[in-house]
């Protein structure tokens, strides 16, 4: 196979919008910031890292939200619940989904509109 996998994900987000993604990545969802490269800092933009895996946020004039296409972001067994209590107290909608038998998930959006849905498996389950 020549494909060995998904290195990253890019989100756009407004010009201005890296703390709004600072705060809502890194301290809600609790990624840890990762630097970028300095030929692409000047494009502006944050990135974080996602287990093995990145997920960036571009800036994007005129910015437009995905709506339906999204990452899904694997959490850890138990801290689904954890950090879905989080992301409603700061004021974000999750919407349960149960269609998936098995897989505890939601969606919400982070402060630019982007779709996202989190789930977490059952260890004998996880791929």
């Amino acid at each position: 196979m020549l494909i060995r996998g998904i290195h990253h994900v890019q989100l756009a987000a407004p010009a201005g919008g890296e703390d709004a993604a600072r705060v809502f990545y890194g301290g809600l969802l609790e990624l840890e910031e990762i630097p970028k490269p300095d030929a692409l800092a000047q494009s502006g933009g944050v990135w974080f890292a996602a287990g093995g895996q990145e997920l960036h946020i571009g800036i994007e004039t005129p910015h437009h939200p995905a709506l339906k296409a999204h990452p899904g972001l694997e959490v850890e067994s138990g801290a689904l619940d954890h950090l879905a209590a989080k992301l409603d107290e700061a004021g974000y909608e999750i919407v349960w989904d149960d269609r998936i038998e098995g897989v505890a998930r939601f969606h919400t959006q982070d402060p630019f509109g982007n779709r996202l849905e989190l789930q977490a498996r059952p260890a004998a389950a996880a791929p």
